[in-house]
């Protein structure tokens, strides 16, 4: 019987077009010099306690010519994104048919922050979401998943998992979860029906 459902955040729940390919577009910045950037800044900054994420980014937007204050520059980077509607009301119409949801996201302060006061409708429609730099797991962890199943006393083989990120899903899947590569809405609803049956 499948309890739950847990959706990745970025890619899944919540699209754009990819930050990189926008800072090219509009300040020139080579799209692979920025995602060597956000190899480096990210992973410092998805744990619990970590320093400012624009602190980490300045040396790089300095070296860019790139003069854009904290506020701008998050402004720049989420004010592109939005909630998927139809996730959303998928989201909503299996909670009102007993099934768990929740957000599982490898995810740092500045833009969760900008989410809970941009799409607080996000957060209604789920159970509770689970960010990295809150729980200090970041996935492929294990301990990622775990700590969802433990804290909700969900088994893993009742539960469905999807993201973006074929890493996650395999991990998911060696717990014994059902794990999908996400693809689009109507794909996750057919999955989701047919593992509900």
């Amino acid at each position: 019987m499948i309890e739950a459902i847990i959706f990745d955040l970025n890619g899944v729940f919540i699209e754009r077009e990819f930050v990189s390919d926008t800072i090219e577009r509009e300040y020139g910045v080579d799209s692979e010099l920025f995602m060597a950037a956000l190899k480096d800044v990210m992973p410092k900054v998805r744990k619990p306690n970590a320093p400012s994420s624009y602190e980490l980014w300045k040396p790089y937007l300095d070296k860019w010519n790139i003069k854009l204050t904290e506020d701008e520059f998050f402004d720049f980077w989420f004010s592109r994104e939005h909630v998927v509607q139809e996730l959303f009301n998928y989201s909503r119409e299996l909670r009102e048919e007993g099934v768990k949801v929740f957000i599982l996201s490898n995810n740092f302060r500045e833009r969760t922050t900008y989410y809970r006061e941009h799409f607080p409708e996000l957060f209604d429609a789920v159970d509770r979401a689970y960010f990295s730099w809150e729980t200090g797991f970041v996935k492929p962890d294990e301990r990622a998943f775990k700590n969802i199943l433990e804290e909700n006393g969900l088994e893993a083989e009742n539960c469905v998992y999807f993201d973006d990120s074929q890493r996650n899903i395999d991990v998911a899947k060696r717990l014994r979860m059902h794990a999908e590569l996400y693809k689009d809405i109507e794909t996750t609803k057919k999955i989701v029906e047919e593992l509900r049956k």
